[in-house]
């Protein structure tokens, strides 16, 4: 009897364990419901709400006002992988862009599409709003800076800034001036009103790869590691923070507490604590780049974005013992030996958007589950683009072939799908057995 009361207390204190052990912040705080690496996060100005993107073509909105967060809508306007999130000022709206080229405005309340920004390119890669909720700005790989109007939702100006890409763009607080950074290095300073150019304000030598507002200065992140805050009005760098070993991709502040993070390339994330710049927290060892970061609105903890298919949380802690390689397996589209050629190009060209499971419908393309004699476009459950819908392809080795000689704008016009060709005839006819077993 006593052996028995000794085992029961034992597995008592084992459960207590195993419960305390699996109910870490880290564990229970994540955002899961994406089909691909989340590339953007933003929080909502009340923090109880979140808003992520990812490469799986949608937009999702969470309720994080609670110890478990949980999905409340997803967004499957988007044609393309979604690139920048951001809340606007009233917290009832917000604004989402990515590869298609278009800017979308949502009404998060109502779980509805208000309008598309229309007129880039090439993706858009960056979003900023004035705290006044009134206008917009866009930066896109098309090489220009777009300025909109909120509230008529019409164009404003068309800034040109050079035949390479910009990265990012913010609006400044009183609306009257942009500023640009991007591929060549510099940041510009416009005029909102005229779209004119006033001056170039910093001359970096790399790439500007992101910027935030943090007080009145620029944050900003670059293709070589480094991390600096440019004093806006003195055109001058007046803070150099420690550097990653790799390019910078993330950034986020909080003002209200004073702080500053960065996430790299090297899977770091750093953060400062403004007051005296000390380094309060920093973790390691992140699977992959960390390209989304957000502070939480009591600025303990950070959501973040990387090669999985999730929106991880980090309570900020300055020694991170945390195993974030725990669970993570390397991603579908990373393998590159070590299959037969047909499931290797599965793989490596088409696992990212696709899934052969048909239970799978949060990734941006449909299930090729059973995909040989399907005509395009008829799974009820994924939401085509009409050029699909109303195409009478019909998915063969003939049609499937095709595909990867010519891109899918050719097969089927108005396709969604990312160009995607195989030149190899060796390597398409592997793909094409391949499915054909599935």
């Amino acid at each position: 009897m006593k052996a028995l009361i000794t085992l029961f207390l034992a597995f008592l204190l084992f459960s207590q364990f195993s419960s305390t052990v699996a109910d870490t912040p880290e564990d229970t705080r994540q955002l899961n419901g994406h089909g691909g690496p989340v590339n953007c996060v933003s929080i909502s100005p009340d923090g109880k709400q979140a808003i992520s993107g990812s490469l799986d073509y949608t937009v999702m909105l969470w309720d994080i006002d609670k110890p478990r967060p949980k999905s409340t809508n997803r967004f499957l306007e988007h044609r393309g992988a979604v690139s920048e999130v951001r809340f606007l000022p009233s917290g009832s709206e917000a604004v989402s862009s990515g590869d298609d080229g278009t800017v979308y405005l949502w009404d998060v309340k109502a779980h509805k599409l208000l309008h598309r920004f229309v007129g880039h390119q090439a993706k858009v890669v960056s979003v900023d709003v004035t705290p006044d909720g009134k206008m917009l700005a866009s930066a896109s790989w098309d090489g220009t800076v777009r300025l909109w109007d909120l509230s008529s939702r019409k164009t404003l100006h068309k800034i040109k800034v050079h035949e390479q890409t910009v990265h990012s763009v913010l609006l400044s607080a009183d609306g009257k001036t942009a500023y640009s950074g991007g591929y060549d290095g510099r940041i510009r300073s416009w005029d909102t009103r005229t779209g004119n150019l006033i001056k170039v304000i910093h001359e970096h030598g790399w790439p500007i790869n992101v910027m935030r507002w943090f007080s009145n200065q620029i944050l900003f992140g670059t293709s070589n590691g480094d991390v600096q805050l440019l004093n806006v009005a003195s055109a001058s760098i007046s803070k150099i923070l420690i550097p990653h070993q790799k390019p910078v991709l993330g950034l986020a502040v909080s003002n209200k507490h004073g702080l500053i993070a960065s996430g790299g390339i090297d899977g770091v994330i750093r953060v400062w604590d403004t007051q005296d710049w000390s380094v309060i927290g920093e973790t390691e060892g992140i699977p992959g780049p960390v390209w989304a970061l957000a502070f939480t609105a009591d600025g303990k903890g950070i959501y973040f974005g990387s090669l999985d298919d999730d929106v991880k949380y980090w309570e900020i802690s300055a020694s991170d013992d945390t195993n974030w390689s725990k669970g993570h397996k390397q991603r579908r589209f990373q393998v590159k030996t070590g299959l037969p050629l047909g499931e290797l190009q599965f793989a490596r060209k088409c696992s990212v958007c696709h899934s052969l499971n048909p239970d799978v419908t949060n990734r941006a393309g449909p299930s090729l589950y059973k995909i040989m004699g399907r005509k395009a476009g008829s799974l009820p459950e994924y939401p085509y683009s009409k050029g699909l819908i109303q195409s009478d392809v019909v998915w063969n080795e003939k049609t499937i072939d095709e595909l990867f000689v010519k891109g899918p704008s050719h097969v089927v016009p108005g396709s969604k799908m990312p160009l995607q060709k195989i030149p190899d005839a060796e390597k398409r006819t592997a793909l094409i057995n391949f499915l054909k077993k599935q």
